[in-house]
């Protein structure tokens, strides 16, 4: 071992997202033990699978110590806040589903999303109808924004103004890659 090697060791963690913001590119996770806040990168995130992640989900991570202090390395595992369910969903109009799991899956597009205002648009493949998508059904999936052009998977339901998405999964979660 050469004198300026430095052996870096990881450690696991669990807290909770304090915030993440996908067009910052990071976000910050407040620690189940106390301590200050630990730093999860875009990267990181996107490593497991998604491009972003709701307030208050609990997340089990793999962090290392910098100069800079704690920063996330590895998602290991995310937990939906409280109150987040996937077997039923209220749509925007009031109206109540249940089982929305039982739906099928199909790819679509983001065509564009604005956080500030709530709700965005995303097309189905092949399909040039826009389908409304809710901020509040994307907290309920365990997302918090959606980028223009990012491939998503989703169910949607015909509602009062139109195709309305009722389930939204992002790609990696939900494509299956084989291994032989």
């Amino acid at each position: 071992m050469c004198e300026h090697e430095v052996i870096q060791e990881t450690r696991q963690l669990r807290g909770s997202v304090k915030w993440f913001d996908p067009v910052k590119g990071f976000g910050f996770i407040l620690p189940e033990d106390g301590g200050p806040d630990i730093l999860l990168h875009a990267n990181v995130l996107r490593n497991f699978g998604q491009s972003s992640i709701a307030d208050n989900s609990a997340i089990e991570i793999t962090a290392l110590e910098t100069e800079r202090g704690l920063q996330a390395v590895e998602v290991i595992s995310i937990t939906l806040p409280e109150g987040s369910d996937d077997s039923f969903a209220e749509m925007p109009d009031g109206e109540v589903l249940e089982n929305i799991d039982d739906l099928e899956l199909e790819p679509a597009r983001i065509k564009w999303f604005d956080k500030g205002k709530g709700f965005g648009f995303a097309n189905v493949f092949g399909n040039p109808e826009d389908i409304f998508i809710h901020v509040e059904i994307l907290r309920r999936c365990g997302l918090s924004d959606l980028q223009a052009g990012e491939a998503i998977c989703l169910a949607a339901q015909d509602g009062k103004r139109g195709r309305m998405a009722v389930l939204v999964k992002t790609w990696d979660s939900v494509i299956e890659v084989d291994t032989h």
